[in-house]
């Protein structure tokens, strides 16, 4: 079965004894690979559980929750069923992620996994590299998902959805969530309108190559970043001179390094902050700082880059 082949590569680099969590919804993908992870964890020794969000966004979610629990515990497996509050700042898509991904960190911290499955498929991935591309801030938007980021493990990333809702239908339980089905969400409407016209129009593997163009840029990423923390650990002070005569795609990536470090939020920094950043080094004509989230301001002073609460970096 090709999920459980890519659920034994993935386990295969984890040590006998390690605990993992899969993140089950009761949907057809995640009750997949909660079978598949159910199979192959002891084979390796792996302690297996699982955790079931209920984001309470539709009647009879509970309920939903605990039939979800009672089928993973035919499967061995037994699970933690955590409630979460959604807020809407940002949109609800938006608030159940940041909810979700903050209960899911904070029970495999709590429990010590060092690994939370995600039941991602090559069409999530596809749906990611659209809206990335939407969004239009740069290769790191239209980048998708990581098959591994940091506790996050996404051992599907290859396989279509068909196929796990195959395995899922095998077992005769899953859950189809009607949020899936409602084209308020820009994620569905690209799930049930856009990709199935860019299939009809193109002529069939639109997901398979958005899916393959988002690895191939993940490959370019890794090198550019690991230039870019060189140049970075070499010029903690950003120089101005050493900095200017790199290529603008490690400029702008050194310039990213240093904010990150400094503590600030790299989901709130732009394509704009780091343009305007990058004009400092290369276009200076005298202008002043630069406003930033958090608070922060970028300045150029004394040949240097100077990161400081906005109005004390002033040149």
């Amino acid at each position: 079965m090709e999920l459980r082949a890519a659920v034994r590569t993935d386990l295969a680099l984890l040590e006998a004894g390690d605990r993992i969590v899969i993140a089950c919804s009761g949907g057809a993908d995640s009750i997949a690979l909660a079978y598949a992870l159910s199979l192959e964890a002891p084979k390796m020794a792996l302690s297996l559980s699982a955790v079931t969000i209920d984001h309470g966004l539709q009647d009879g979610s509970a309920e939903v929750a605990r039939e979800c629990a009672a089928f993973l515990a035919t499967l061995n497996i037994p699970t933690e069923i955590i409630s979460v509050e959604v807020g809407r700042e940002g949109g609800l898509e938006a608030a159940a992620r940041d909810a979700r991904y903050g209960a899911l960190a904070e029970h495999a911290r709590r429990v010590g996994a060092v690994g939370v499955y995600l039941a991602h498929s090559l069409d999530d991935q596809a749906e990611s590299v659209l809206l990335g591309l939407a969004r239009g801030s740069g290769p790191r938007s239209i980048a998708g998902m990581s098959a591994a980021s940091g506790i996050y493990r996404r051992p599907a990333l290859g396989i279509r959805r068909a196929a796990l809702r195959a395995v899922a239908e095998s077992l005769g339980h899953f859950f189809d969530d009607p949020m899936n089905a409602d084209l308020h969400f820009l994620r569905v409407k690209l799930r049930n309108q856009l990709i199935p016209t860019m299939e009809e129009v193109l002529g069939g593997g639109v997901s398979e190559a958005l899916a393959r163009t988002a690895l191939l840029i993940q490959d370019d990423l890794a090198a550019l970043d690991t230039l870019a923390s060189e140049h970075f650990a070499g010029n903690p002070g950003l120089e101005v001179d050493p900095l200017s005569c790199l290529p603008k795609a490690i400029r702008t990536r050194v310039l990213r390094l240093a904010l990150l470090s400094a503590g600030l939020d790299g989901g709130l920094l732009t394509f704009e902050h780091l343009e305007r950043g990058d004009q400092l080094l290369v276009d200076w004509r005298g202008q002043g700082e630069i406003a930033l989230p958090g608070g922060l301001s970028l300045a150029r002073k004394s040949g240097r880059l100077i990161l400081s609460p906005q109005g004390e970096g002033k040149p």
